[in-house]
């Protein structure tokens, strides 16, 4: 076993006790993001010494915190973020139990402290912080009456303590499945952050179908549904049963930020599908914004299919100029039809906050693309149609307005 030796850790002072003030969310942030930064690269070549520095952070980041407008969200994500990151250091730490026994005893007291709370998660990777089954069990054991008290039937409505995690994590991990499920089966609300622990035990006892259905029987009300489905997705996939999980859950486990990372996500999850598949999949699946996938479509080289969303369903008008003008050498119609398609959604209404620039940069491209492609009179004498019904209009419309009954040498 490695020593632990004394260090200068850098983050140790930027998270003295109120460190940051009521509008230090961004620093902050930026300083839980170094913090982490600095115990990995430590890491690398002393995971001993990196373990007691992510103690250290734990033990100070709640009280730095604490004094943060934290409604934005930012802060607490960056603090799970470190914990996802540091716990793992803290896991594979090779230390004697005497330290191991000393880490845990900061961190529980530093988990008590946490009024926010900030480090809420760190129990459960209990089991996995505890890093050997014995000490599991000892931890597990010596915090069940609490978690019966709570869960028990005699409990009173709103009865928590913040140690039920860990004594779940912990069970799992000495391996003590069985005794997991019956002690969940206290807990009233079928409360599936709870019942997660339950789930993995059964697939660790090789009951993997078994898994998926008490995982199932955990949706309802307030319920998570899209981490239920994440489980059973991975279920799904370890099994090598890819079609049934793609089916069943693919769509809705993939979902990102934006669409276009949607259907980079699902592709890149389930590899034997055929991409043009997952596309179809994703379009039926957003009735009445099927344009919306425009960009992934495109971006996956289906230009057929970018171009009937753009033409059928709206989009955004600067995305498709964009298109136009990126493709008007090498795929000139397609840029044509995108390019049209722009000027057709701001007539109708659509964008955000275009100017006349945005109009005429949509009929430049347009016509750009119309003249590599041998088009020019058809798109000429087509967006003159879209302006003379325009001027057809009382109050006319953008097309009319910036564009004028001649559109001129666009």
């Amino acid at each position: 076993m490695v020593a632990v030796q004394p260090f200068r850790w850098a983050f140790l002072p930027r998270f003295r006790r109120g460190a940051f003030g009521w509008r230090g969310s961004t620093l902050a942030v930026q300083r839980v993001r170094q913090a982490a930064a600095e115990i990995c690269k430590v890491a690398r070549k002393n995971p001993v010494l990196a373990g007691e520095g992510a103690v250290r952070f734990f033990e100070r980041v709640s009280g730095a915190l604490e004094q943060i407008d934290s409604s934005s969200g930012a802060i607490g994500s960056a603090v799970y973020v470190a914990i996802e990151e540091l716990v793992p250091l803290i896991a594979s730490a090779p230390v004697e139990a005497k330290v191991r026994n000393a880490w845990l005893d900061r961190l529980w007291k530093a988990h008590e402290d946490d009024q926010i709370p900030y480090i809420e998660s760190l129990t459960d990777h209990w089991g996995e912080l505890c890093a050997s089954r014995e000490i599991a069990s000892t931890w597990a054991d010596e915090l069940l009456p609490f978690v019966k008290q709570v869960l028990g039937p005699g409990s009173s409505p709103g009865a928590h303590f913040h140690g039920t995690t860990a004594v779940l994590s912990a069970l799992l991990f000495a391996g003590r499945h069985e005794e997991l499920l019956e002690l969940l089966e206290l807990d009233r609300l079928r409360w599936w952050y709870y019942r997660a622990f339950g789930a993995k035990a059964l697939v660790a006892m090789g009951r993997k179908a078994e898994a998926i259905r008490y995982a199932e029987a955990c949706r309802g009300l307030n319920a998570p549904d899209a981490a239920i489905s994440r489980f059973c997705e991975e279920v799904l996939l370890s099994c090598g049963m890819a079609d049934e999980a793609y089916e069943r859950y693919g769509l809705a486990t993939g979902t990102r930020q934006t669409y276009l990372a949607t259907f980079r996500a699902i592709t890149k999850r389930y590899p034997q599908k055929d991409p043009r598949r997952i596309l179809d999949d994703l379009v039926a699946s957003t009735p009445g914004m099927e344009g919306k996938w425009f960009a992934a479509a495109r971006q996956a080289g289906f230009l057929d299919t970018a171009l009937r969303l753009a033409e059928t369903s709206p989009c955004d008008p600067m995305t498709l100029t964009r298109a136009a003008r990126d493709h008007g050498a090498s795929d000139p119609d397609f840029a044509v039809g995108v390019g049209l398609a722009a000027l057709r959604w701001i007539s109708a209404g659509y964008g955000y906050e275009l100017t006349g620039s945005d109009v005429f940069m949509a009929a430049r491209y347009a016509i750009e693309a119309a003249r590599n492609a041998g088009r020019a009179d058809e798109v000429n004498n087509r967006i003159r149609a879209m302006i003379a019904e325009e001027g057809s209009r009382p109050g006319g419309g953008p097309l009319s307005m910036f564009l004028g009954k001649d559109i001129g040498p666009v």
